[in-house]
């Protein structure tokens, strides 16, 4: 059997075990979960994909390289998710979703942003190879990417701008006294959307624009998509317990953007600069380590330098 094709098939089989037990784990429970709870589970599902980088470290084709760009790969989507996570508590707060009911929005959500990342990555690696230029592009998209987030200040959230919710207006009625995590319900023998099915719109139109800058960012680091595309689903893997995790942890990264931003700012001109000169993925994934760790350290010390203050 070809050892891609072998690869292929033990990532599918483990990830769709792992997948099922994360989508299990937080969606049969009747209490809100913890935030000690939360943590334990993420670092399950971080362990998870550090172990399967050893595994493509011994077992794969030109396993070293491989493996640093797995790591490298799974730490900028792992950073990028979480800055999209930040955007979906805005969203439940605007919405009014309460706790019981967000886990299973955010099940659906993240289902639809699987399937999103796997079309975007295997495009992005058919455009690279057909059109040599595209690399340019998509570094000229991770450089403004990277001045966008760096200069904008918090946005603020309004669905009725939304053009996806415009659309689903259109087309569905919407019942806004639902208080439920259902997404459809049955009144006076016609069927509404509801508070919920408004807030999944957001949730997954969100992950569209975000997919749109991470993916040109993984595709900096690898052009393999088996590498791609296993180290974009491991980081979303277990954004759920993360979720719940940074809601009750949210002063921790308060500088974060900035570390992200010039991850991006660096993954591209990193492309830019690819006919030139070459980076290697080693020295990469030194600087994304360095970036985030200054990141978090800051955001840490500046709070307690506040506190005493």
């Amino acid at each position: 059997m070809e050892i891609h094709f072998l690869f292929w098939v033990i990532f599918a089989a483990l990830f769709i075990v792992v997948f099922t037990i994360d989508m299990f784990m937080t969606d049969h429970r009747k209490d809100e979960i913890r935030v000690k709870t939360a943590l334990l589970w993420t670092s399950v599902w971080i362990s998870s994909a550090f172990l399967f980088s050893i595994f493509i470290y011994f077992f794969f084709p030109e396993g070293g390289t491989k493996s640093f760009e797995f790591i490298a790969g799974y730490l900028v989507e792992y950073s990028l998710s979480v800055d999209n996570l930040f955007v979906f508590i805005m969203i439940f707060n605007v919405m009014g979703i309460k706790t019981k009911h967000q886990p299973r929005i955010l099940k659906w959500g993240i289902i639809g942003a699987v399937v999103l990342r796997i079309l975007f990555i295997v495009a992005g690696v058919e455009l690279i190879t057909r059109f040599q230029f595209m690399i340019y592009i998509f570094g000229a998209i991770l450089v403004y990417t990277a001045y966008k987030m760096l200069t904008s200040k918090d946005e603020e959230i309004h669905p009725e701008k939304n053009v996806f919710v415009k659309l689903a207006k259109k087309f569905f009625r919407i019942k806004t006294d639902e208080n439920s995590d259902h997404f459809f319900v049955k009144h006076n023998k016609k069927i509404y959307g509801t508070v919920a099915f408004i807030t999944l719109i957001l949730v997954e139109s969100t992950d569209l624009i975000f997919a749109i800058d991470s993916i040109p960012a993984v595709l900096a680091i690898t052009r393999d998509p088996f590498i791609a595309i296993t180290s974009n689903l491991f980081a979303i893997l277990g954004l759920r317990s993360l979720f719940f995790a940074l809601a009750g942890i949210l002063g921790l990264f308060k500088y974060l953007k900035y570390g992200i931003s010039f991850i991006l700012f660096f993954v591209g001109v990193k492309m830019l600069i690819s006919g030139v000169i070459h980076i290697p993925v080693q020295v990469s994934l030194i600087i994304i380590i360095a970036t985030l760790a200054i990141s978090i350290f800051a955001s840490v010390v500046i709070k307690e330098s506040e506190k005493r203050k």
